[in-house]
């Protein structure tokens, strides 16, 4: 592979020879010029690490902001990137895109998000949430709350993540920003036929009229991205029908095949903002917005299929040659007498959001009033389909799956030549499947407060809180009428670098199945769900939650001329759950049954800040409270199967959904010492400790149904344990360096994380082996460096996480060891005019290589990448 021309030092050392460069007008002053300006103009990077830092000393809460640096103008493309780079936090990563967030060695199901106060549904099965739905033109910044209080929404126990849309009323005036970019996708050089180049388009538009008494707000994005992907699957390895194959008298682990699939598809993202505040007086603000987005990825898949080298009882120990070993497991091998199969494969996947609220907010007398509903919607449909092309004669495959390495491969027959293959085609890897999933939730809100003089009591606050949820999935598979008879004619070579090449339809999937396999191929318009998708794979689940609270914060003074400040709160929750499904016993006809549950629990919380000078430099910050995070909504389903022993010996077993889960609870402090040395400057250094208890995880518990003795297996809130840590924050604004690095600026943080709370890897039901809980990645942290200077800006970050265990898929159970991982990502821009400014970036810089390993089996390993991802873009302002 060529050398990088980005490597991340050559950057840094690039940075201030930039700044030195002319440039065509300077609309953002140099801050320490302040001998030429009676007044400094501070905006761009500076601008938005300045913000951040005020609202966050300010804060009653420990928190972490993102501020936008200029209207429509996040740092990065999606608030998930941005999110990623924050104290604690970390993305899994979807398609090359920081997607779902992990907080403090805590899970996506502890993380809550809000959009301006407001739970919304997601088109994910649980309740996660993909922030990268959300565009950078839409989101005007975000804070996130890692200490509760009462005010706000219950949901997250590793944090509460709420994103904040523009207030057009904010701004002077109208403003416009259009924003243009050309993207290159370096991995599709690579795949014949990939999309290598992709638009982005983005803009919004503010106003105000009646005197400033009305502004509205107009948002917009366009995405259309390469869905581009290099992935080897390991399926595991014979550990107990193997043989010798080394000659060394030891029984060597063969693995019981492989599978390599290239994706080349495009995930077209777009998303739509609007929004209206009216303010006609001081005592009056209604403020009404709308928000909608929508994902459609379409991903042809081009897959090569290895299963025929288990040597299952030594039946091909003499096939094999070239053998190498690791701890008894066998990582490569030449094989002979083997067929490697191409699959042809496609997956849709259609994601809509939507979100609208109405809010007022009235002065009465000395009361605060605030009213507001709001609705949102997700949905996400889906479908799977493949076939399967069988080489005429068997071959030799070599390979080579090292642990932790980069898995290789070769077949001793050209794999890219169709006469190479059977003209019988069959489907494959089925059923095809077409699954639905939709989610609504609606929500009411009342709060109340007004500012008092009692004492260190300086405001009072009340709330009363009431959401209706719905979410459901349906699936409905089929299989295609038998195999078809597809001539050589109709199929294609394929290159991929550093892979044996695949053949695919030559006029495309979706226009190929049809034509041999019949016109309903690919339709699921009048058939049936089958037993499976009724009782395995289809699910409801209906919540009703209401809330109050009372909140008093505090202002006074300790210690003689110490302050101090904060809030006292108490949040009540109850909710009341049903799940719907559908129960099979001994394989007879499914039939619906439903059950639930109801809850009511309590949320104290104490937040406190000590001022330990009058100047506010140094902070000392307390917080303690009880939080919560309820179900994933897809385990909550009552469907199930249930086998009985006709002849009474052995005690029924049941598998399936469980509605009687309870939210799982945390008893939670933190301590944090805060330095705020200048206006762009802090250090930080925090500990966290939270004690879990009703951890959900998936047990085979002792039970009855209709009076006898069963078990099931099943998720069920379970004993958990504590999750703590250490957070370090350093970040400073380098003003007292000579010029030109003066203009330096440096963001860093660290999170070590530690837990004893164990998952059940093992979904049989028989026995259970822990490994290490959801989301606990023992190290993470982040490095920034940023450079502003006569217009120019530059951005070099690097963010870093060690291992930690995943659920990837849409089964909760279905745990990988996402490996440690750095993303490396540079940009820079110039201020051509007043109104036009250029950008040039690139995200994953050291094409960063992803590995999941079975947590069981450090042997049984995944790899996969996504290449560079270079961007040229243009930002015009008026």
């Amino acid at each position: 592979m060529p050398k990088n021309p980005f490597k991340p030092t050559r950057l840094a050392l690039l940075l201030p020879a930039f700044a030195l460069l002319p440039a065509a007008a300077q609309t953002t002053p140099n801050d320490n010029d302040a001998s030429k300006l009676d007044t400094v103009i501070v905006s761009g990077i500076r601008a938005s690490v300045r913000k951040a830092l005020d609202t966050k000393e300010a804060s009653n809460s420990m928190i972490e902001v993102i501020a936008s640096e200029d209207i429509g103008k996040l740092p990065d493309t999606t608030v998930a990137e941005s999110l990623a780079r924050l104290p604690g936090l970390s993305a899994g990563i979807d398609r090359g895109n920081a997607s779902q967030i992990v907080a403090r060695g805590l899970g996506p199901r502890f993380v809550g998000a809000t959009l301006n106060g407001r739970e919304f549904a997601s088109s994910e099965p649980d309740r996660a949430v993909r922030f990268e739905m959300f565009p950078a033109e839409s989101v005007s910044g975000a804070t996130v709350y890692k200490t509760q209080s009462a005010e706000i929404v219950e949901g997250g126990i590793a944090t509460t993540i709420d994103l904040q849309t523009v207030q057009p009323l904010a701004y002077r005036e109208r403003t416009v920003s259009l924003k243009a970019d050309a993207l290159y996708y370096q991995l599709g050089k690579d795949i014949q036929g990939a999309k290598k180049l992709a638009p982005r388009l983005g803009g919004i538009y503010v106003d105000q009229f009646l005197n400033r008494t009305l502004g509205v707000a107009l948002a917009f994005s366009y995405y259309d991205q390469p869905s581009l992907e290099d992935r080897v699957d390991n399926w595991g390895f014979n550990e107990t029908h193997s043989a010798d194959v080394t000659g060394d008298g030891k029984v060597d682990k063969t693995p019981w095949g492989f599978q390599n699939g290239v994706k080349k598809g495009t995930d077209k993202r777009s998303s739509l903002l609007g929004k209206v505040e009216y303010k006609p007086s001081s005592n009056v603000a209604i403020t009404g917005d709308v928000y909608a987005a929508r994902s459609n990825i379409l991903e042809p898949t081009l897959v090569h299929v290895e299963g025929n080298v288990g040597n299952w009882d030594g039946w091909q120990s003499g096939n094999f040659s070239k053998v190498t070993t690791d701890g008894g497991y066998v990582t490569g091998a030449t094989v002979s007498g083997v067929n490697l199969d191409n699959l042809n494969a496609r997956w849709k996947q259609n994601m809509r959001n939507f979100a609208a609220g109405l809010n007022g907010k009235f002065k009465l007398d000395d009361w605060q009033l605030d009213a507001d509903i709001a609705r949102s919607t997700a949905g996400r449909d889906t479908m799977w389909t493949a076939v399967q092309m069988s080489m005429l004669q068997p071959g030799s495959v070599t390979w080579s799956f090292p642990r932790d390495g980069w898995m290789t491969y070769g077949f001793s027959t050209d794999t890219g030549n169709p006469a190479n293959f059977s003209t019988n085609v069959t489907e494959q890897w089925g059923p095809t499947y077409v699954g639905k999933l939709n989610d609504s939730l609606n929500s009411q809100q009342f709060n109340a407060s007004r500012a008092v003089k009692w004492g260190d009591i300086s405001k009072l606050k009340f709330g009363l809180r009431a959401t209706q949820r719905d979410k459901s999935y349906a699936q409905t598979s089929w299989y295609y009428s038998g195999a078809a008879t597809v001539p050589t004619s109709a199929f294609q070579r394929v290159t991929v670098a550093g892979r044996p090449d695949f053949i695919e339809f030559a006029e495309g999937f979706d226009s190929a199945v049809p034509k041999y396999f019949g016109n309903a191929a690919l339709s699921a318009d009048g058939r049936s769900p089958t037993t499976s998708d009724l009782v395995q794979n289809s699910w409801r689940a209906k919540e009703s939650s209401s809330a109050a609270f009372a909140q008093a914060d505090l202002n006074g003074s300790v210690f003689g001329d110490l302050s101090y400040r904060g809030n006292v709160g108490l949040r009540a929750v109850h909710t009341s759950q049903t799940g719907y499904g559908m129960e099979q016993v001994n394989s007879g006809a499914p039939t619906p049954v439903s059950a639930g549950t109801s809850y009511t629990r309590f949320l104290p919380s104490l937040n406190l800040i000590l001022n330990l000078d009058a100047e506010d430099v140094n902070q000392l910050r307390f917080g303690v409270s009880r939080a919560m995070a309820r179900a994933p909504l897809d385990v909550m389903n009552a469907a199930h199967t249930v086998s009985i022993d006709p002849n009474g010996v052995n005690p029924t077993t049941v598998s399936g959904g469980n509605p009687q889960l309870k939210p799982m609870m945390a008893s939670q402090v933190d301590l944090t010492f805060q330095r705020y040395f200048d206006k762009d400057s802090l250090v930080s250094v925090g500990l966290f400790y939270k004690h879990i208890s009703d951890y959900i995880g998936i047990a085979s518990v002792a039970g009855t149904f209709n009076g006898k003795a069963a078990y099931y297996t099943q998720q069920v809130n379970r004993d958990g344990g504590n999750v703590k840590g250490i957070e370090l924050v350093y970040q400073q604004a380098f003003t007292k360096l000579p010029e030109p690095w003066n203009s330096l600026g440096l963001m860093a943080n660290y999170t070590y994380s530690d837990s004893n709370i164990k998952e059940n890897g093992d979904r049989s039901g028989g026995s259970f082996t822990p490994i290490a809980t959801n989301g606990l990645m023992k190290s993470n942290g982040g490095l920034t460096l940023w450079y502003a200077r006569n217009g120019f800006e530059a951005r070099l970050a690097a963010n870093h996480h060690s291992a930690y265990n995943r659920a990837p898929t849409w089964d909760s159970t279905a745990f990988q060891l996402n490996g440690a991982e750095t993303w490396v990502s540079a940009n820079v821009s110039q201020q051509l005019t007043s109104q036009l400014q250029v950008r040039f970036g690139v995200e994953n810089a050291t094409n960063q290589r992803v590995t999941y390993t079975d947590p069981l089996n450090p042997w049984h390993q995944s790899n996969f990448q996504f290449g560079r991802r270079f961007n040229v873009g243009l930002t015009y302002k008026l």
